[in-house]
C-alpha cells in the first residue's frame, strides 16, 4: 500500500476480504488496497485483521459510513 493512502484495520472474520472487495468495487471508484495481515499482541498471540486503503480520504469516510459489513459482527 503507498505511504499516501489513508487505511484502517478491520478484524478478520471469514470471507470477509472477498465480500470487502465486491463492495469496494461496485460501490466506490478510486484506487483502493485490501490485504489480509497477521501480527502479535501484546500477549503474544497472533491476531489476523484486514487493512483497507484509500487514495482519496473521502472515500475511506464513505466506506466506513455506508459499508454494511462493518455494522454487524
Amino acid at each position: 500500500m503507498p505511504p499516501y493512502f489513508e487505511s484502517i484495520t478491520i478484524p478478520y472474520t471469514y470471507n470477509i476480504e472477498d465480500s470487502l472487495n465486491k463492495w469496494i468495487g461496485k460501490n466506490l471508484k478510486g484506487r483502493y488496497y485490501v490485504s489480509k495481515s497477521v501480527d502479535l499482541d501484546s500477549k503474544n498471540q497472533m491476531n489476523t485483521h484486514i487493512k483497507v486503503g484509500f487514495e482519496e480520504g473521502r472515500e475511506l469516510a464513505y466506506f466506513m459510513l455506508a459499508c454494511p459489513l462493518l455494522k454487524y459482527k
